[in-house]
């Protein structure tokens, strides 16, 4: 017989499953916020890059081919409502380019650079590609978002206190809860959506830096739990 069916064995065999199940999700969890995590150095200076909210400008507001610099910011979770906001604010009937945007995220991202390119990966993510951006841009479409929560993921103080010495004092993750508006004009008549949605991001700030820094974006409505 290659399995027990004794009584007792098959109550502890659910068990078994559950806690095997729940020490891989701990490991993985884990396993991400290592890996994201940098060791510290000097910021570098920002490009004269920028943000535009909601409404198109009126005139002597800022231009429309540039975008403002994001500003430093030490409170972790101002700064992750802030760079939630910047992910998901853009208008194609500005000449401010996809590219633009994501550079203007990069500025405030790992220091060092060494997590720049999962950064730049991550917002593949969420922005338009460059062809469906271009698409948008015949209807003249603008995006934003407007947060509704920000909270603390359940199982980050245990992937934390795993993670130990691995993890710069400072590091932390906010998953982000809310609806991300689209509107533009279909055949000369305005059109809108709403969308909601939620996912989280991996952040360091003081005592490591003095100001925060993005570190990582989890998928698209796959928040860390």
């Amino acid at each position: 017989m290659l399995y027990s069916t004794a009584p007792d064995d098959l109550r502890r065999r659910p068990l078994i499953v559950v806690g095997i199940t729940f020490g891989l999700l701990l490991i993985s969890v884990v396993a991400y916020v290592v890996l994201i995590q940098r060791s510290p150095v000097a910021r570098s200076s920002q490009p004269d890059v920028g943000h535009r909210t909601g409404p198109r400008p009126e005139a002597g507001a800022t231009p429309l081919n540039q975008i403002a610099p994001l500003p430093d910011i030490s409170d972790p979770e101002t700064f992750a409502r802030q760079v939630a906001q910047e992910i998901f604010e853009w208008d194609t009937a500005t000449l401010i380019t996809r590219t633009d945007h994501v550079e203007q995220l990069v500025t405030v991202g790992d220091p060092t650079g060494e997590s720049t390119p999962g950064l730049v990966s991550d917002l593949d993510n969420y922005l338009p590609t460059p062809d469906a951006w271009k698409e948008l841009a015949k209807y003249e479409t603008r995006q934003w978002l407007s947060v509704e929560a920000v909270t603390t993921p359940t199982k980050w103080p245990e992937a934390e206190a795993e993670a130990g010495d691995s993890l710069l004092p400072g590091t932390t993750a906010f998953t982000i809860d809310g609806v991300r508006h689209r509107a533009g004009v279909w055949e000369d008549a305005p059109v809108s959506s709403e969308h909601d949605v939620s996912f989280t991001v991996f952040v360091v700030c003081g005592p490591s830096y003095p100001e925060c820094h993005l570190l990582r974006l989890s998928l698209p409505d796959q928040p860390l739990e």
